[in-house]
């Protein structure tokens, strides 16, 4: 069984940092893709940021300039470091991995972390 298990959200100023972290644990042969998504009240979850195995990233729109995707793939695990933070960025953040073991290949998510950005 496979988990992806977020942290780093809380609670920022406007203009503050946070660096989220998604571990993936479990029976894992080869994780392909990684990415983060974000869901604000009442809106459709979208897109943040992907990045592939060989390390190719892309970033929508909302995050360019900001945010910063990346893996270490020795720990199984994704960062996303988000500077300049707006009130805008505020949303449940969520971890997304394409994942292959011996026998199957599948699509997880984690549980979500909560980033909040208010003064």
């Amino acid at each position: 069984q496979v988990q992806l298990v977020e942290s780093g959200g809380g609670l920022v100023q406007p203009g503050g940092s946070l660096r989220l972290s998604c571990a993936a644990s479990g029976s894992i042969f080869s994780i392909y893709a990684m990415g983060w998504y974000r869901q604000a009240p009442g809106k459709e979850r979208e897109l943040v940021a992907t990045i592939t195995a060989n390390g190719r990233t892309n970033y929508a729109d909302s995050g360019k300039g900001r945010f910063t995707i990346s893996r270490d793939n020795a720990k199984n695990t994704v960062y996303l470091q988000m500077n300049s933070l707006k009130p805008e960025d505020t949303a449940v953040y969520y971890c997304n991995a394409d994942i292959g073991g011996l026998d199957y290949r599948s699509d997880y998510w984690g549980q979500g972390t909560r980033v909040t950005v208010s003064s």
